[in-house]
């Protein structure tokens, strides 16, 4: 689902700082990759690259068979819409829409008819455990409720690639705990392959493989 070689990113100016260099990294449908790192290490910078929200220097990526490194900027928007989910830490649940009108924003993106977006809508909200609170607005909910409303709205438009950045790290760790295994349980169950990047050992536990990332590239790791 994701196929990464020799990734590098460089941020320039007087004194360019490398951030990493020689990437590498395969991750199947189904499969959550957790990646560790120190502050400053690149981890989000990375997700962004896949992302496309920027450009790598060296490299290839390979979303689902398409190679967006080669893409141009309105047709990596459109891979983005059409199959990826995002998770991050703030939440970004807008305030001044219902729970279920949040979920939906990734089918309205791309076209969905009215009834196939409220079903697939009621759907992701029970999945999430928060089928009977579709109208309610997000200053009704916990912080690890408005996560769940961000899991269910990631995975709504059946992405084929789920990127979360730090996503428990503004809740507590019981909280956190059972966000991040609700995370991987629904990715797994629609098959989409999954990226985690935390400082939470915790978090990264849960995932089928961990990586450090480094200034040299990605290195398999342990949470033991």
């Amino acid at each position: 689902m994701l196929s990464i070689r020799g990734l590098g990113k460089t941020f320039p100016g007087p004194r360019p700082r490398v951030v990493f260099r020689d990437v590498d990294l395969d991750v199947n449908p189904g499969e959550f990759v957790a990646v560790m790192g120190e502050s400053g290490a690149g981890k989000s910078t990375l997700l962004n690259l896949i992302a496309g929200l920027d450009r790598a220097d060296a490299g290839t990526i390979v979303v689902d068979g398409v190679e967006s490194t080669a893409l141009d900027d309105d047709a990596l928007t459109e891979l983005r819409r059409v199959r990826m989910g995002f998770v991050f830490q703030a939440f970004h649940v807008l305030p001044y829409l219902t729970a279920a009108q949040n979920v939906a924003l990734p089918l309205s993106l791309v076209g969905v008819e009215k009834s196939v977006t409220e079903t697939r809508v009621a759907a992701m909200l029970k999945a999430v455990g928060l089928g009977d609170r579709a109208m309610s607005m997000p200053r009704e909910f916990s912080g690890g409720e408005l996560q769940r409303i961000a899991i269910a709205r990631a995975l709504v438009h059946a992405p084929r690639l789920v990127l979360a950045d730090e996503p428990t790290g503004n809740l507590d760790p019981d909280t956190a705990g059972q966000v991040i295994t609700l995370l991987r349980a629904e990715a797994k169950a629609r098959g989409a392959a999954g990226i985690l990047v935390t400082h939470s050992r915790a978090a990264a536990a849960t995932a089928d493989r961990v990586y450090t990332l480094a200034i040299d590239g990605l290195r398999e790791a342990s949470t033991g």
